[in-house]
């Protein structure tokens, strides 16, 4: 009998179907939510936004390179983001691809400059009743991850 098995919860699917279904969850979510106004992205205009609203953060997606990684005060804000999130009940995954990301969210509307994308928020819309399957999916994800005690998973994008 599994851990699972022993809690009656579903084991975690196994394999790169389960990843890669993330994946495009994750790519669908980033794009409705910037098509509905609903995506705030940068370290620091996140923290704002979890600062004055934290309820109507409903998802948080951490992304670096491998440049990032040895980034000290980049880490620092991840590791208050993620604790600020645990505290919320806010789902939060990790992005390997900056790139990827820039890809498909694209410059800042106002500006055009490319944005800091270490950091996205996904908020709740104004609209009552919104919901969006690939959130929906990705809090599952997030939930089963959780479940063999991965609390910040990492999701590659597709290509």
């Amino acid at each position: 009998m599994t851990l699972e098995e022993s809690h009656g919860q579903e084991p975690v699917p196994a394999g790169h179907d389960w990843m890669q279904g993330a994946g495009k969850a994750l790519h669908e979510l980033l794009v409705s939510a910037q098509r509905r106004g609903c995506l705030t992205a940068g370290v620091y205009e996140s923290a704002k936004l979890m600062n004055v609203d934290p309820d109507n953060v409903a998802f948080c997606v951490l992304a670096t390179d491998e440049e990032d990684e040895g980034d000290i005060a980049l880490q620092i804000h991840f590791t208050l983001i993620q604790a600020f999130c645990c505290e919320n009940d806010i789902d939060i995954v990790r992005v390997n691809d900056v790139g990827k990301l820039a890809a498909i969210v694209g410059p800042s509307e106002e500006s055009g400059e490319p944005r800091d994308l270490h950091c996205i928020l996904i908020t709740n819309p104004n609209e009552d009743g919104w919901k969006d399957p690939a959130l929906e999916k990705l809090n599952s994800f997030c939930e089963e991850s959780r479940n063999v005690n991965d609390w910040v998973p990492t999701i590659t994008l597709p290509e």
